[in-house]
C-alpha cells in the first residue's frame, strides 16, 4: 500500500511538473566548445617546493594529492577550469559520508608549481540550513559549472529527510572564481515534493547560454533526467532512462544535436553488469535507450570527456564487483571500440579484505587537449592525475597501432 501511495504522489508531481514547465522556451543546440578561453599563457616552471615532476613526461603523467582537511572520510571530488588556467577542485569531507559534520571543501591547483592551495570550506550543513531556510540533515556531491556570464555556479545535494533518495539540488554562485559564494538557492525540479533529485556529472552548455544538468532519481525508480537550467531555475526536464537500473548519467556530446549518456548501472543480481546507454539526436529533448556499452560496471560512477580532436576518454571501475580497480579508457571518434590506456589503480592481487576503494572519478579538460582527473582513494584521500596533450597523443597513436595490428591478424 505504501508503494502505491508513493507512486501516486510521484505521478501527481510529474503531472504538475509538466504543467509548471509547459511554457518552456524552445530548445537550442549543444554548444560544442566545452572549454574556456584562458586569459593568459601559463608557463610551467620549476618550483623548489615540489618534489614531483613539474613537466609530466609521456611515460610519467603527473600525480598529486588534494590537500588534507583532517577529516576521516572524503569523497565525490569534482573539477572546473578557471580563467587563469588553474583548476579548482571541490569535494566533501567529514567523519563519514552523510554525517552532520560533512562540509564541501575547495582547493586550487597551480599549474606553475603543480601544487594545491590550502583547503577552504565552501559550505557546510549549518550554512546551507541557514541560507535555504529549511532543515538540512546532510549534503554532498558538488558539481561545478560556468554560466554564460562567466560566473561559477556550484550545484550540490542536500537532504532534509531520509537518505540520499530524499535529496534535492541546491546551487550557489561566485563572481570571483570561487573565492566567495552567494546564498544557496534550491532548484525546483518538481513543484509538489521536489525530492529524490541528485547530481554527480558535469553540466553541458546550450548555444543560448543555458545549462544542461544531468540528474538522477533514487526513490521508487532509479533513472536519469536531463534538466535545462536558466538563472538557477529548472525550465525544462526530460527523462533519460527508465526503471531501476541506471543512475548518475554522464553526457558525451558528439555534435550540435547528438549526445550519448553513459550510466552507472544499478541492476539486480543476475542481470548484466555493463554500462547502460541512452542517446539523443535533438540536443536532449528526447532520449532513446541503446545497447549496453560492453564494459563491466560494478554499480559505480563513470566519468568522461570528449577532446577537441574527437577522442573520447572515460575513467571507471571496469570490473563487475568491487571498486578495487580503476582505469582510463580511450576511443576513436570514428569507432565504438574502447581500450584501456592507463591502469590508474589495481588491488586485484591483494586479498579481498585488503583491497582499497578507488571510485567516483571526475574528468575535465582545460584547453580541450589535456585531461585532469580526480577520484576517491580508499575514502581517505582524493587522488589527482594530469594527462598532457603529448601523453594523450602518444596513447592515441598506440591505440591506433594496436587496432591496426589486430585487424591485420584477423584478415590473415
Amino acid at each position: 500500500m505504501s508503494r502505491v501511495i508513493a507512486f501516486c504522489f510521484l505521478l501527481l508531481a510529474g503531472v504538475l511538473g509538466y504543467l509548471h514547465i509547459d511554457s518552456r522556451p524552445v530548445w537550442t543546440p549543444f554548444a560544442i566548445t566545452s572549454v574556456i578561453e584562458v586569459e593568459e599563457e601559463v608557463e610551467v616552471q620549476v618550483s623548489p617546493k615540489s618534489k614531483l615532476p613539474l613537466k609530466p613526461s609521456i611515460a610519467n603523467p603527473l600525480a598529486t594529492w588534494l590537500p588534507d582537511t583532517g577529516a576521516a572520510s572524503v569523497h565525490a571530488a569534482s573539477l572546473i577550469a578557471l580563467k587563469d588556467g588553474a583548476v579548482r577542485a571541490f569535494w566533501f569531507a567529514g567523519s563519514r559520508e552523510g554525517a552532520p559534520d560533512v562540509s564541501i571543501y575547495s582547493s586550487v591547483f597551480n599549474p606553475k608549481e603543480n601544487m594545491w592551495s590550502a583547503p577552504t570550506i565552501v559550505i557546510d550543513r549549518v550554512a546551507a540550513e541557514k541560507g535555504l531556510s529549511r532543515y538540512i540533515a546532510k549534503l554532498g556531491n558538488p558539481v561545478p559549472s560556468r554560466l554564460a556570464d562567466g560566473r561559477l555556479q556550484l550545484f550540490f545535494v542536500t537532504v532534509s529527510v531520509g537518505g540520499w533518495a530524499g535529496s534535492s539540488i541546491s546551487a550557489i554562485t561566485s563572481d570571483d572564481e570561487g573565492l566567495t559564494w552567494s546564498k544557496p538557492q534550491r532548484l525546483i525540479s518538481s513543484p509538489l515534493i521536489n525530492l529524490s533529485t541528485l547530481v554527480k556529472s558535469p553540466t553541458v552548455q546550450f548555444t543560448d547560454g543555458r545549462l544542461g544538468l544531468p540528474a538522477y532519481h533514487e526513490w521508487i525508480g532509479r533513472f536519469g533526467e536531463f534538466l535545462r537550467v536558466d538563472a538557477g531555475q529548472v525550465i525544462d526536464k526530460r527523462r533519460m532512462s527508465s526503471g531501476r537500473s541506471s543512475i548518475q548519467p554522464l553526457l558525451l556530446v558528439n555534435g550540435a544535436q547528438e549526445a550519448t549518456a553513459l550510466f552507472r548501472q544499478t541492476r539486480s543480481a543476475g542481470q548484466t553488469k555493463q554500462i547502460p546507454i541512452s542517446k539523443t539526436a535533438n540536443a536532449g529533448q528526447s532520449w532513446v535507450a541503446d545497447d549496453d556499452l560492453s564494459i563491466a560496471n560494478p554499480n559505480s560512477a563513470v566519468t568522461g570527456i570528449v577532446l577537441k580532436n574527437g577522442t573520447r576518454l572515460i575513467a571507471l571501475n571496469n570490473i563487475e564487483e568491487g571498486r578495487y580497480r580503476l582505469v582510463l579508457m580511450m576511443s576513436d571518434v570514428k569507432a565504438e571500440h574502447w581500450e584501456v590506456v592507463e591502469v590508474l589503480e589495481d588491488d586485484e592481487a591483494l586479498d579481498a579484505g585488503q583491497r582499497k576503494e578507488f571510485s567516483y572519478p571526475y574528468l575535465i579538460s582545460v584547453d580541450g587537449n589535456d585531461a585532469h582527473l580526480v577520484y576517491t582513494w580508499d575514502r581517505k584521500k582524493i587522488r589527482h592525475r594530469y594527462f598532457s596533450d603529448a601523453w594523450l597523443k602518444h596513447a592515441f597513436s598506440q591505440m591506433i597501432a594496436s587496432d591496426a595490428k589486430d585487424n591485420s591478424k584477423e584478415s590473415q
